[in-house]
């Protein structure tokens, strides 16, 4: 296998606190532009009105006292120490915010982009599973990209996967027999914008989604207030070409959202 196809193969777990820590100094740059702008303008402010510095300042510090909150407030949950998971929304807000900038802030430091994304979404599932969702298997959607199907299938399963004849060559059939075993709703999305229409379409309580680390983390922050789990794709081939899925991982999330049927049910 060449390098290159080596950089997409998932080799190990991301560390959450790669993404926790850049974003941290991120946020810290970002109070600094924020002081220096203040600072500049006190002079013009103050000429308008006395008190427009102050309020101003106090503007700023609110900011910036939120996002520092926030990101405490994530380490808490990360450490599994108490946490206040009501402001999950506001650190999905502040992510979208500064992420662009930790992006181009971790290139200095020789940290790519799709480690950043992978160390988000390993936050995001603990904090996913720190705050113990539990849903029918019916109201579980589980989608994934395309190209988990392999490249030569003449059988279109977007939309249908139960179109696959399920011969063993790729992942599909595996996830296809795995709803017929636990019942959540199974789909393939060829995009962003089908894999909304299908979470509009079957309103589920709560989403599994594989996908590469870019995807993912636009996906999970898209779907937001829904709960969202990720479960990143194995590339050997490279991005978007014949990709896989650890199917015991997936089983292994799916058993800690879905709530079990009655026995007698079973």
């Amino acid at each position: 296998m060449t390098k290159a196809k080596n950089d997409h193969v998932l080799t190990g777990r991301p560390k959450k606190r790669l993404f926790i820590g850049m974003l941290s100094l991120t946020a810290v740059l970002m109070a600094v532009i924020l002081y220096a702008i203040w600072y500049i303008g006190v002079p013009g402010l103050r000429a308008i009105q006395p008190m427009l510095p102050w309020l101003i300042g106090a503007v700023f510090t609110f900011l910036v006292a939120g996002a520092f909150f926030s990101i405490f407030n994530m380490v808490l949950a990360v450490a599994h120490l108490p946490y206040l998971p009501f402001l999950q929304r506001q650190t999905y807000e502040l992510i979208n915010l500064l992420f662009p900038l930790a992006v181009r802030l971790g290139s200095i430091f020789g940290i790519r982009r799709r480690k950043l994304e992978g160390s988000f979404i390993a936050v995001s599932n603990l904090l996913f599973n720190r705050m113990g969702i539990r849903v029918p298997a019916d109201r579980l959607l589980v989608v994934t990209p395309h190209c988990l199907q392999l490249a030569s299938c003449p059988h279109k399963i977007t939309r249908d996967p139960e179109n696959c004849k399920r011969c063993g060559r790729c992942d599909i059939g595996a996830l296809v027999t795995l709803s017929h075993e636990m019942g959540f709703h199974f789909f393939v999305a060829t995009g962003g914008t089908l894999a909304r229409q299908i979470v509009y379409k079957t309103k589920p309580k709560a989403v599994l989604a594989i996908a590469c680390e870019r995807d993912l983390m636009s996906g999970i922050q898209d779907v937001y207030p829904l709960p969202a789990v990720g479960v990143l794709n194995i590339r050997p081939n490279g991005p978007c070409y014949n990709t896989h899925v650890d199917i015991e991982e997936v089983r292994a999330q799916l058993e800690k959202i879905i709530i079990p049927k009655p026995k007698e049910e079973q």
